[in-house]
């Protein structure tokens, strides 16, 4: 079964796709794309690493997330080879404004597992997106090897996505997820619609 086939019930259901122009300018700006990619990599590790420190005792949670961590991290090392041997500089972070917007809907108080919910929606609405850009520039980016690797991290994201969707529904009520989850697709839509498309962000 292909990787659509296997997916197109879970994946990509996001209320917005992306603007057609973004990949047309990042193919332009491989350098400050790369850039971006590699701290949104390291961002999505770090992120994986406060959650099983924040929630040690979840086993499963522990277990699923921490092979995740080891694939974020070893996609930075990807991303920073790409970097390397194209002669671009590594740089310093640009402000994700994308992500600063989506950690303002993060619903605050409630139990323990609220707040896990939370953060396991949230993480798995970046990976979705992050997925749908990888399937971009994999379809329509000029660069041959760059299609081979934003497919096979296309791939991975998706699983990504799909772990913190089934990870959410372990820990809390399916049907309050669900509700809540569509609650994250319609405030992310309305966050894409209201940003500017640029060159310098994978997001």
């Amino acid at each position: 079964m292909s990787w659509e086939e296997s997916t197109k019930n879970k994946m990509l259901n996001l209320h917005l796709p992306t603007d057609p122009r973004w990949v047309d300018i990042a193919s332009m700006n491989l350098e400050d794309i790369l850039v971006d990619h590699a701290y949104c990599e390291q961002k999505a590790a770090s992120s994986c690493i406060s959650l099983i420190l924040r929630f040690p005792d979840l086993d499963e949670l522990v277990d699923v997330l921490t092979p995740v961590v080891a694939e974020e991290w070893a996609h930075f090392e990807r991303v920073m080879e790409q970097i390397r041997k194209r002669g671009f500089n590594f740089g310093f972070p640009r402000k994700d404004v994308y992500v600063v917007k989506l950690y303002e809907f993060v619903r605050k108080g409630g139990s323990r597992m609220d707040q896990l919910t939370e953060h396991l929606l949230m993480n798995a609405l970046i990976e979705a997106r992050s997925c749908e850009r990888f399937k971009l520039l994999w379809k329509n980016i000029p660069d041959k090897e760059l299609q081979q690797f934003y497919y096979e991290l296309m791939i991975s994201e998706a699983g990504h996505y799909v772990n913190f969707l089934e990870l959410a529904r372990k820990y809390q009520d399916p049907e309050k997820v669900n509700k809540r989850w569509q609650e994250w697709l319609t405030f992310e839509g309305e966050v894409l619609k209201g940003m500017e498309v640029r060159s310098d962000r994978m997001h």
